[in-house]
């Protein structure tokens, strides 16, 4: 006679510990990412000498708006937002371009060694930009573009990531969408910019939010690519150079880190709809 065990039924009570304990956790978990944002808008409303006040407080004695006017002032910052700008929305525009079809290629076209052309170029991911800082800035040497926008653009616009994010994407769209359309007389390029490149918009805004991110944070290759730092430096460069001989005006840095967090959150703001629904159905959302 065989013997069912049945697991005993949770109570009501237990229930109501477990959501308040997942919710407490969750909360502290918040509370960690937050605070050092609370304490940098904080900081950058203070006076220079109550930064490092004792006792510390949280906020200083008055609030200063100043600090921010400041900040442009200390340093030519408002030329560095430009940089930036036009450093990530160029670099963001060739990603999306070169990835989108590079990524139909890899996924749509039939050609002899597709497959082994596109591991070898999946295998560059592992590759950690450290290793290749010294090679890329002998090829920009070579171009003579050393000390120009468009070394901090092109050289890192062809990466695999995008390219295997939006095949996978393209992966999922059923291949009777474009046989129906060449039925109809169109060809590779109309299937791709009519009948693709709409299907995959929410993976492209993923893309574009994470292209824009990388290019306007970036520190390393801006810091070895650019001499002229005053007329060329993006928001990192710039940020580096509020720690002078003259010391660190901590104020005016957490002013100016605040305002450079602006076009990212309202980047992420404007493609919040198209960011969630392309995690979701793409690969990064574990499907």
């Amino acid at each position: 006679m065989s013997e069912h065990v049945h697991a005993a039924p949770v109570s009501p009570w237990a229930r109501r510990v477990r959501l308040v304990v997942s919710h407490a956790a969750l909360y502290l978990v918040a509370a960690a990412f937050v605070s050092p944002l609370v304490y940098m808008v904080a900081t950058s409303l203070k006076r220079a000498d109550e930064v490092f006040g004792s006792p510390p407080s949280l906020f200083g004695s008055v609030i200063r708006w100043e600090n921010y006017s400041e900040a442009f002032e200390f340093l030519p910052f408002a030329r560095f937002i430009v940089n930036g700008l036009a450093v990530a929305v160029c670099g963001t525009v060739v990603v999306l371009v070169a990835s989108s079809m590079s990524a139909y290629a890899f996924s749509r076209l039939r050609w002899r060694g597709r497959d082994g052309v596109f591991l070898v170029f999946l295998a560059t991911l592992m590759i950690p930009q450290e290793v290749l800082v010294v090679p890329m800035f002998m090829l920009m040497r070579w171009f003579g573009w050393v000390d120009s926008f468009q070394a901090l653009i092109f050289p890192w616009a062809f990466t695999a990531f995008g390219t295997f994010m939006l095949r996978q994407f393209f992966l999922t769209i059923p291949e009777e969408l474009a046989e129906s359309a060449r039925l109809d007389g169109a060809g590779a390029v109309r299937v791709f910019t009519s009948i693709m490149l709409p299907l995959i918009r929410p993976a492209l805004a993923v893309l574009a939010v994470f292209t824009f991110i990388n290019y306007w944070n970036s520190f390393l290759w801006p810091l070895i690519i650019i001499n002229s730092v005053d007329e060329k430096a993006t928001v990192p460069l710039g940020l580096q150079l509020f720690f002078g001989q003259q010391g660190t005006q901590w104020n005016l840095i957490m002013a100016a880190a605040v305002i450079s967090m602006a076009p990212t959150t309202a980047l992420l703001i404007i493609l919040q709809k198209h960011l969630v629904r392309g995690i979701a159905t793409s690969g990064l959302g574990g499907r």
